[in-house]
């Protein structure tokens, strides 16, 4: 297996072109801390350099856990995680606040290990506090040396676009990075996400290429989903075949597990793939919960799909179509918040 790197946004930094993401180390996925050391020893043994975790992640378990793996190893790894999500109780324990953000960070450090970050990113946008705010807090950790970079993830486009134009009026450091949802079944960041991305010169990291666990082959129609384990226990809705999403994500796995066999390669392999074709994209996170996902993962890393490939998946799930959801997470505001949408009924008529 070859693994390739690329430039992370302009920062310099060469990272693989497949990331190992530990979401699922911890109580939420598997609470085995050796296994999960060794799952991350042998990603880096496979030529596997960059990292990503957050500090919510089994609420901070995840960042320990990564910490204790990385002992010996620190120079050799490029190191993210992020902040946002809520870290305990109170207003005040969540957000992008330059209070919170000073804060947390230093607890990340802790929980790491670590002396630097090399990659902080900001988890979702925070409406109540202005982007400025956060971005100048960000440029403060940068000089003082905590970390080396920062991004975003799940941004809209028009939040990327505010960011880097609040950060040209200002003289403020800009985010290098965004962290989106992508795979075959969600390809909504194509439309808009990707291209400004790519015309701002930002690195982007792709999360779930394997949307939730659907593209691993393992959940097919008719078969019932064990919701005991793994990603079903976390969220059983997403499973549940009744639910017009879940029977059309079923749906383009069917056709989807057809190509891949036509293919050679696995539907893991087939997905992973798919998601570093893109020119926008500079590495997918995989994250594996066992050794065997890890190993099934990586082999999509020397997978180059062909115009062939490509023009069937797009039959299967147009380009810029989202089958699912992919961000339970979070939610526009403007959509979230039914007041946002209508007038006081005395102002919504016409006439």
């Amino acid at each position: 297996m070859t693994m390739n790197y690329r430039i992370l946004g302009g920062t310099g930094i060469e990272v693989s072109t497949h990331c190992l993401g530990t979401m699922m180390f911890g109580s939420v996925g598997n609470p085995d801390h050796e296994d999960c050391v060794r799952i991350i020893h042998a990603a880096l043994d496979h030529g596997i350099n960059f990292v990503d975790t957050a500090d919510m992640y089994s609420a901070g378990e995840s960042e320990e856990i990564t910490g204790r793996a990385l002992r010996g190893r620190r120079d050799d790894v490029v190191l993210a995680t992020k902040v946002h999500f809520a870290m305990g109780t109170g207003p005040n324990r969540s957000g992008n606040s330059r209070r919170w953000i000073t804060h947390e960070v230093e607890q990340s450090l802790r929980r790491l290990q670590t002396d630097w970050i090399d990659l902080y990113q900001v988890h979702r946008p925070d409406e109540s506090t202005d982007i400025e705010e956060t971005l100048s807090v960000l440029g403060d950790l940068v000089r003082a040396g905590k970390i080396r970079a920062f991004g975003c993830s799940s941004f809209p486009a028009e939040d990327i676009v505010e960011a880097h134009h609040v950060a040209e009026r200002r003289g403020l450091q800009r985010f290098r990075t965004e962290q989106p949802p992508y795979s075959i079944l969600a390809r909504g960041i194509e439309t808009s996400v990707l291209p400004v991305c790519q015309r701002l010169g930002l690195g982007v990291l792709i999360w779930s290429p394997l949307a939730f666990g659907f593209l691993t082959g393992r959940y097919r129609k008719g078969r019932a989903a064990d919701l005991s384990a793994g990603r079903p226990a976390i969220a059983p809705a997403r499973f549940d075949p009744a639910r017009p999403e879940t029977a059309a994500k079923l749906e383009a796995v069917e056709e989807l597990a057809i190509l891949a066999g036509s293919t050679g390669c696995s539907l893991p392999e087939l997905a992973v793939a798919f998601t570093v074709a893109h020119p926008g994209v500079t590495s997918a996170i995989i994250g594996p919960r066992t050794m065997e996902q890890l190993a099934a993962s990586l082999k999509g890393a020397s997978l180059a799909l062909g115009d062939d490939v490509l023009d069937r998946i797009d039959e299967i799930v147009p380009p810029g179509t989202n089958v699912y959801q992919p961000d339970s997470a979070w939610s526009p505001p403007a959509l979230a918040d039914a007041s946002r949408r209508r007038r006081p009924l005395a102002e919504r008529a016409a006439g």
